[in-house]
């Protein structure tokens, strides 16, 4: 309950009196400025969001916000489905696109602890028939887990060479949501550089690592994510994207064409790339997902120091990505997390580990920019925000 305002020439209350009902208030100051300052904070966020939702005319654009390693609040704007004028909820699915890599990057170094596997290891040592891996000479070159996880492995991407695989002639539909079978799509392209002399961003080699991931913990890819990382942070919603599968409130997505007009996105089939960019949840469980980053729930110390490190090539040149984690300065803060980009969705995890805050997005407008959406959001956080010496 608040103290009455007191007007001073009228009152006849005495110094002593005075001096009291100050102390009184300052003692009462402290809960009310923290209710003051998370309003603050969650209506700045709200009005950053939404300021920059209308600049790069997103069509629909969920956001959480973490603060003293918890989620603090959520915020959304436009629609799930513009057409039928359903707007974003915490339960509209969108898809995760590669922040699906920091899964599968997880859940290898939980094998790695365990020591059911070693990231040193080749990946002929788990998948003894998968093809020689040559560069464009010719030369045969052994691929480790490692180089898979911090892209040096030279693993064809989309546009960087010609895609070669095995051809194969399969009975039942949707055989490459088998993760093992997804290989037969790439497994015979070249390498695109000598292992460990340079970066090269592969999403490719993220569905080897989780053909790797599922030989070596002896259940199906997804089962293992589910069991190791969806079930342990109460994330409910996670889920392969499965064309195919009716799921409840997927969003639907959209692109721009040349002309700037905004037009649905395909419904692309992304099953074949599950551990490089196929999952979908909602904002919830996404947020839960850096809750437990920032928490450590997942790995111990010592891998999460190693999985957030920015890692060097050959020559001794440091890149910008961990083992399965992007190191990105966004709004003055140094932040670890994953973006993803693909039909149909551009998303967003940010974690700041010195101030224990972090932003996660989620758009169906797969031409908005994330990296902008999360330094404004990241400002407005600190703006509005008073750190306690």
């Amino acid at each position: 309950m608040s103290a009455p305002l007191v007007r001073l020439e009228n009152s006849g209350v005495c110094k002593h009196a005075y001096r009291l009902l100050l102390t009184s208030l300052v003692i009462l100051l402290p809960a009310r400025f923290l209710t003051a300052q998370q309003t603050s904070i969650e209506d700045a966020v709200h009005a950053a969001v939404e300021m920059e939702a209308e600049r790069q005319n997103a069509v629909g654009v969920a956001v959480a916000v973490l603060l003293d390693g918890k989620i603090a609040f959520y915020s959304s704007t436009g629609f799930q489905d513009l057409k039928s004028k359903i707007p974003v909820s915490r339960e509209t699915m969108f898809r995760w696109a590669s922040i699906s890599k920091s899964l599968t990057a997880i859940t290898l170094l939980q094998l790695a602890e365990q020591e059911d596997l070693s990231i040193n290891q080749t990946v002929k040592h788990f998948l003894p028939d998968y093809p020689p891996q040559r560069t464009q000479d010719g030369q045969s070159h052994e691929i480790t887990l490692k180089q898979l996880l911090t892209h040096q492995a030279g693993i064809i991407h989309y546009t960087n060479g010609v895609v070669k695989g095995t051809p194969q002639d399969y009975v039942r539909p949707h055989p490459t949501r088998h993760v093992k079978l997804a290989l037969n799509g790439f497994n015979r392209s070249q390498l695109v550089h000598v292992p460990g002399t340079a970066y090269s961003y592969t999403t490719r080699g993220y569905i080897l690592l989780s053909a790797i991931v599922e030989q070596a913990a002896g259940r199906p890819f997804h089962i293992h994510v589910d069991r190791m990382i969806a079930q342990p942070l109460g994330m409910h919603t996670l889920q392969p994207d499965y064309q195919w599968k009716r799921i409840q409130n997927r969003a639907v997505g959209y692109r721009k064409l040349t002309t700037g007009k905004i037009v649905p996105s395909s419904d692309t089939d992304v099953s074949w790339k599950l551990g490089g960019g196929g999952f979908i949840s909602t904002i919830d469980d996404l947020a839960k997902f850096a809750e437990g980053l920032l928490q450590g729930k997942l790995v111990s110390k010592q891998t999460e120091t190693l999985m957030f490190t920015p890692q060097t090539i050959a020559d001794g040149t440091t890149t910008n990505y961990g083992l399965g984690f992007q190191s990105l300065q966004l709004n003055g803060r140094q932040t670890i997390g994953h973006g993803g980009s693909q039909e149909k969705t551009k998303t967003r995890l940010a974690i700041d580990q010195k101030s224990n805050t972090g932003v996660v997005l989620m758009s169906n407008s797969e031409y908005v920019d994330t990296t902008t959406f999360a330094e404004v959001i990241f400002k407005a956080i600190s703006d509005n925000r008073r750190i306690s010496p």
